[in-house]
């Protein structure tokens, strides 16, 4: 589904594209021009993106043990550094234009054409940022991101050149440029911070808090403590990674049980594309007040409160209870 998907998006992104110089080459508007610029992005990345999705979904081999899902991040900095390229051309352009003035042509013709491609581009990107978030892919919601991002610029554009029919001041197509250069750039940096987050294995808390939900709603008496957690995406795969705390007395065998019941809890909410690492701990004397596990022979003192699981303790690398 992304694959097909992404090359759909590629294969849309020239089509918009060549719609998008025809209107600036009827009407010589440096604010289409724009457009078509922020399109030209679009086209690259778009099949840039392709490639990547295609290496991401290759298994892990000797040489990427992890796989190769890190693609998806090193694409998506390409896209934003693109995009942040695109708008230091499209301010080139626009000043220009200011010292060269040039007359405008057919303005209601460009208008045409750039509301319809705007219009396209809206759907299909709230549709592939939908689909990017269904199937964990940070290059699908990208180029959903970008592609509903253009169609506001795209918007806002039309109003700028309806703004000029009426006015007759040929200036404003320069300035309105500008203006959305400065969105287009700033659009480009957040993209690009988010790729670098991801290949820096920066934590991602709205994943992390809901991982950390399920397993506060699902969890089991004999899950005494939970910590250590840490939990990374790469590309659709999501790695957890945790050291549980168990009753000391149970068996190897006690053990694997409890891993595979986790296991398959995370697969239930996320998918057969999680990888887990579980590290078993046994537990303390000091941890009795933390446990609800009954009838337990060994327990040294009463359940005082079972402790809730949250983003500040499940982090830390001890044990919970020791004081």
């Amino acid at each position: 589904m992304p694959v097909k998907l992404q090359r759909n998006i590629a294969l849309l992104s020239v089509v918009l594209f060549i719609g998008k110089l025809v209107a600036w080459y009827l009407t010589h508007s440096v604010t289409i021009l724009t457009d078509a610029l922020e399109s030209t992005v679009n086209v690259i990345a778009g099949f840039i993106g392709l490639y990547s999705i295609i290496l991401a979904a290759r298994p892990r081999d000797k040489n990427h043990p992890y796989g190769h899902g890190k693609a998806e991040f090193v694409s998506s900095a390409v896209e934003g550094s693109l995009i942040f390229i695109a708008g230091l051309m499209i301010i080139y352009e626009a000043v220009d234009k200011l010292l060269h003035p040039q007359e405008l042509h057919k303005l209601d013709v460009g208008i045409y054409i750039t509301v319809a491609t705007g219009i396209i581009n809206y759907f299909v990107g709230a549709y592939a940022v939908k689909q990017g978030k269904k199937n964990r892919s940070l290059i699908i919601e990208s180029a959903g991101t970008h592609l509903k991002s253009d169609a506001y610029s795209t918007f806002a554009i039309v109003v700028g050149l309806v703004l000029i029919i009426f006015t007759k001041q040929a200036w404003l197509d320069s300035a309105v440029a500008m203006i959305f250069s400065v969105v287009i750039m700033v659009t480009g940096y957040k993209v690009v911070r988010r790729s670098l987050a991801g290949i820096m294995d920066e934590a991602d808390e709205k994943v992390l808090e809901e991982v950390i939900a399920t397993l506060n709603k699902y969890r089991k008496p004999q899950w005494i403590d939970l910590h250590n957690l840490r939990v990374i995406q790469y590309g659709d795969v999501l790695h957890i990674d945790t050291h549980m705390t168990l009753p000391w007395y149970y068996t190897v065998r006690d053990a694997e049980r409890e891993i595979h019941a986790l296991e398959d809890l995370a697969r239930q909410h996320y998918g057969d594309k999680v990888e887990l690492f579980i590290h078993i701990d046994g537990c303390m004397p000091y941890q009795c007040k933390l446990c609800s596990v009954d009838p337990c022979d060994v327990r040294q003192e009463p359940l005082k409160q079972l402790q809730t699981w949250t983003l500040e303790n499940v982090l830390l690398d001890s044990k919970h209870g020791k004081e």
